[in-house]
């Protein structure tokens, strides 16, 4: 009897909460947007006059000793949905099938109060996933697509105080590392999560999701903070009321004023490096797009790779240009070394794997590539001869010298791939090889996954390269360096390293920096990109 009345109470509690509550909220919410697209001016009419002013209007002068408090999510950021960046961490932490569970909740999401639609993103997106995992996340993924939305406004006022303090409701997991690492916040106070032993259990802690103004009223006592920025909710109303000054950022009346968007040249620190796959911010609908293209990206990857390895040059060019590649050569092929038993060293940038490829198929001749580690699926399907080195430099001299006895050999001296438009630093080991040196500067192009990683399987990377509906490589074959600018002529290597890479940065409007390989691995992935040939039997990974 009493296990029967406990069944009637969970089931009134479910027809209630889950399908009488929410399907009421949805009735309301396509009520309202009905009436607004038969009266546009409804909307307005109804609007009150805003409580706060807008955050454009804030003075930016003598700031440097005001606190501030704000959150991400309504008021750092300009898109107004969460979802992405949960779809990010589904996506890039976990698996495909983790975000198609992630994207196939966006209906009961849509109809859920935002605290339960919270905790349902939560507990799908860090269900199971490693706290690792969610580490490499949040420090090589995420900061790249905070960056490209942050509300230009919003961070002007943060960068001019002295102290911030950020209070939101996400995760602090997924938002910390980016607030103090890139944004200089102070503290970071957010929801915390529930972990068993090294793994997410996907539910938050004891403590509940961070209610903002709570919080606030907790962390400053009886001290009122001196600004507080926030969105357009209830919440962010109580929570900013709470301050000497309080501003709205909302983009609707930006209208008028200079862009909101944050542009690559004010970025608070710059984006040397970032990892993960997706080239785009996966909006439920760009998420759809992207897993209905993902059969026939594949299929049209396979297509690209085997008329690359299968077909002659000119061929391959026209199918591939057929196909989507947008290829562009700039430059001529030089001449053949006039150094008799000697071949042209080509100095590339390095932006993919294929980058040797590219260059072979572009100057119409077989090149060899040296690599420092290949994986050996990429090694199989290479439509060129490819040579390990193995960062002994007298050995590794050696094989070069070796390699160029006998044909044309293209080296990518930064060491490692970088997607931004900067060139890491030159190592001038092949300087010290030959004075026979064509810089060929690259460039690529993606619109929907990036073709490298550094945590993930290498021998993927081509095909996720070739798997964009266009991807794009641009070559342009510098003149030959003269021979008073080499080692022959009386430079040293590092000159004619350095020379060589202010020339192709120039070439392609990319700065130059000190950075290394080991610097963008231990950014990334947390090591030095190097790894034994154990560790790489057991994760598939190459470095």
């Amino acid at each position: 009897m009493v296990f029967a009345m406990v069944l009637l109470r969970l089931a009134d509690w479910v027809l209630y909460q889950l399908l009488a509550n929410s399907c009421y909220r949805a009735a309301r919410k396509m009520r309202s947007y009905g009436m607004l697209l038969k009266s546009p001016s409804l909307k307005s009419s109804q609007q009150h006059p805003p409580l706060f002013p807008n955050v454009i209007k804030c003075s930016l002068d003598n700031r440097e000793f005001d606190t501030l408090v704000c959150d991400i999510h309504g008021g750092l950021l300009r898109t107004r949905s969460f979802f992405p960046y949960f779809m990010l961490v589904a996506f890039e932490g976990g698996s495909i099938f983790r975000a198609l569970l992630l994207l196939l909740s966006c209906p009961l999401l849509w109809v859920l109060d935002y605290e339960r639609e919270l905790r349902v993103m939560i507990f799908i997106t860090f269900c199971g996933l490693r706290l690792t995992d969610i580490d490499t996340v949040s420090r090589a993924v995420l900061p790249k697509f905070f960056l490209e939305n942050l509300h230009l406004q919003a961070y002007e006022v943060v960068a001019s105080t002295g102290s911030k303090v950020v209070f939101t409701s996400v995760p602090r997991v997924m938002v910390q590392g980016f607030l103090e690492g890139y944004l200089k916040v102070d503290k970071t106070l957010g929801t915390e999560l529930h972990t068993a032993g090294q793994y997410y259990t996907g539910l938050v802690s004891h403590s509940g999701l961070l209610v903002k103004q709570k919080a606030l009223e907790d962390y400053f006592g009886d001290k009122q903070p001196d600004i507080g920025l926030g969105g357009s909710s209830l919440h962010d109303h109580l929570f900013i009321s709470l301050c000497k000054e309080a501003y709205l950022v909302n983009n609707e009346e930006n209208k008028g004023h200079p862009s909101s968007a944050m542009t690559f040249d004010k970025y608070p620190k710059p984006l040397v490096f970032h990892d993960g796959r997706l080239a785009f911010l996966p909006t439920p609908k760009a998420t759809v797009e992207m897993l209905v293209w993902l059969p026939f990206g594949f299929i049209l990857s396979v297509f690209r790779l085997l008329i690359g390895i299968v077909l002659p040059y000119k061929l391959a060019i026209l199918l591939g240009t057929w196909s989507g590649i947008d290829l562009r050569v700039k430059g001529l092929s030089p001449a053949s070394s006039s150094a008799p038993k000697k071949g042209v060293l080509y100095v590339c940038t390095h932006r993919t794997l294929l980058d040797p490829v590219i260059l072979s198929t572009s100057v119409a001749k077989p090149l060899t590539a040296v690599t420092y580690s290949l994986s050996k699926m990429s090694e199989l399907i290479a439509p060129i001869r490819t040579v390990r080195l193995t960062r002994q430099r007298k050995q590794d001299a050696e094989t070069m010298q070796r390699l160029l006895s006998v044909g044309d050999l293209v080296v990518c001296p930064e060491g490692t791939t970088c997607r931004e438009p900067y060139l890491l630093r030159f190592s001038s080991l092949f300087a010290e090889l030959s004075d026979e040196i064509v810089p060929v500067a690259m460039n690529t192009g993606v619109s929907m996954f990036y073709g490298t990683t550094a945590s993930g399987l290498k021998f993927l990377d081509p095909i996720f390269f070739l798997m964009n509906p266009k991807p794009r490589y641009h070559v342009h074959i510098l003149e030959k360096l003269p021979k008073e600018l080499t080692c022959g002529g009386g430079r040293s290597s590092f000159e004619v390293a350095n020379h060589i890479q202010k020339a192709l940065g120039e070439a392609l409007g990319f700065e130059c920096t000190s950075f290394t390989r080991k610097d963008k691995y231990m950014i990334l992935a947390g090591n030095d990109g190097v790894a034994d040939e154990d560790h790489k039997r057991k994760k598939g990974i190459y470095y």
